[in-house]
């Protein structure tokens, strides 16, 4: 069965998350990963993100670069990535997108703050088609490693770990 959401996420549609779900996404999605996600971190901690006038809740930050041949995911259990998920998800992100297990400890954060972790394929051509903008929203200087806001449509993605349950 393929659910179909549409960011912002709300708390509803998380909670109805189960592992193993297959998941079509539409919408604005944030891209980051190790060079950006420690960054954001360090500005929500310090009480400075909100200058910014981004916000997170209901969102689904990838973890991924923007470059010119598109968007693939990256192995979301590297350090500077796992230890975003605790931060992120209690400013409001609601779904972590990436590849690889994460570890028990990331899996009962995102139960306790009511996020996911869902599964992408490889497949950066795929993904590109279905790519229909993309912003640089913080840290230009980092090009593709920058924070990116995309809108998509119909991304594919599997619950790969929800309520305190995962599929590694």
């Amino acid at each position: 069965m393929n659910i179909e959401i549409i960011t912002p996420l709300s708390e509803e549609v998380i909670s109805g998350l189960e592992v193993g779900d297959v998941v079509s996404i539409s919408g604005y999605i944030y891209c980051g990963r190790d060079a950006v996600l420690p960054r954001i971190c360090k500005e929500i901690q310090a009480g400075v993100w909100d200058r910014r006038g981004i916000d997170l809740r209901g969102g689904v930050i990838f973890h991924t670069a923007v470059s010119p041949a598109g968007v693939g995911p990256t192995s979301s259990n590297k350090l500077e990535i796992e230890s975003s998920f605790e931060v992120l998800s209690k400013t409001g992100i609601k779904m972590h997108l990436g590849k690889g297990a994460i570890k028990p400890e990331t899996v009962k954060s995102l139960e306790e703050n009511n996020s996911v972790f869902a599964i992408i394929p490889p497949v950066t051509a795929l993904l590109e088609s279905q790519t229909l903008e993309r912003e640089c929203v913080a840290w230009p200087e980092l090009g593709m490693e920058a924070l990116y806001r995309i809108k998509v449509e119909g991304y594919q993605a599997i619950i790969a770990a929800s309520h305190g349950k995962s599929i590694y």
